[in-house]
């Protein structure tokens, strides 16, 4: 098995372990890019529980991820094996609210709106 073969089984048993992951530039503690900082903030502000993985750390990783998806920039979510988009889709499913009902499943707090 080629390196970039056991990379892309990694990355699929991340997606499949982890109810919510994002592919991102840096960490949710230190996003090292605006797109993947948008991201983690939304995700924070739904409450949502969630895994990620720095593509700066690993060129495979970074290239493997685009393979996955067939979608070519980063950052990239995943919500229960699905791949939802990246930054710009995020943003928009957070303003109509999709997002947080994709979430809420496994977010911290699960109370209604007051």
């Amino acid at each position: 098995m080629s390196s970039m073969e056991e990379t892309k089984l990694a990355i699929t048993q991340d997606i499949e372990t982890n109810p919510i992951i994002l592919f991102m530039k840096g960490s949710k503690l230190m996003p090292q890019c605006g797109f993947s900082a948008k991201v983690v903030h939304i995700l924070r502000e739904l409450g949502a529980e969630f895994e990620t993985r720095n593509v700066l750390e690993d060129d495979q990783l970074r290239q493997g991820i685009k393979e996955i998806s067939d979608w070519p920039t980063l950052p990239q979510l995943y919500i229960n094996k699905e791949f939802i988009g990246g930054c710009d889709i995020i943003s928009e499913l957070y303003e109509t609210g999709e997002l947080k009902k994709l979430v809420e499943p496994y977010s911290k707090t699960c109370s209604s709106d007051t």
